[in-house]
């Protein structure tokens, strides 16, 4: 379980990472090559998924939906000084039990 908290987590790190330096790019007018970086991050998110054991594509993509929510809210606090409130906490936790629910042992 751990390495597939640590998968979820590294996966969420290339595309939040990664759309945030393209944003970067296209948005504060950073230079090109921040782009072609978030692009690259993207693609490497892409594969990253793809080494989850969990069985199924579906279940995967929706259990890292909740956990990038997670990783979104802390990522606006600790790089844009975004501070979440309570509201966004109650949010974050509501996606956790859905990760937990979603990725339950099927008998």
């Amino acid at each position: 379980m751990i390495g597939a908290i640590l998968l979820f987590i590294l996966a969420g790190i290339g595309e939040i990472g990664g759309g945030y330096l393209i944003w970067l790019w296209l948005r504060d007018g950073k230079p090109f090559y921040w782009g072609i970086m978030g692009g690259i991050a993207l693609a490497l998110y892409g594969v990253v998924a793809t080494f989850q054991s969990f069985p199924t594509f579906g279940r995967v993509y929706a259990a890292y939906g909740g956990v990038f929510i997670v990783l979104s809210i802390l990522w606006g606090w600790g790089i844009d000084g975004e501070k979440p409130d309570v509201l966004d906490w109650v949010g974050a936790c509501i996606c956790l039990i859905g990760v937990m629910v979603i990725l339950l042992p099927r008998s």
